[in-house]
């Protein structure tokens, strides 16, 4: 399965980017995050739909000093196997 993941609120500049390839890693999920002009964050999870939603839980969360106001999730079909979890 793959999410594509888009966060909004007070989140760049905190570390969101870092603490979201942490919890990728920590799970064992594949894929990316970069931050947006706009000020969101998007993420792309690669794994078993329950990692994603577990991922997907921890991004409401995020760091310390952040404030989440959304995470919109777009389910979609994988395009391409990815092997690791990098910050764009």
């Amino acid at each position: 399965m793959t999410a594509r993941i888009y966060i909004s609120g007070f989140i760049q500049g905190v570390g969101y980017r870092q603490f979201v390839k942490k919890i990728a890693r920590q799970i064992g999920l594949n894929g990316w995050v970069r931050n947006l002009s706009d000020g969101r964050v998007e993420s792309l999870f690669s794994g078993s739909r329950e990692k994603i939603e577990k991922a997907i839980e921890e991004c409401w969360k995020g760091p310390f000093l952040s404030e989440v106001e959304s995470v919109n999730v777009q389910w979609e079909k994988a395009e391409k196997e990815l092997r690791s979890f990098e910050i764009l």
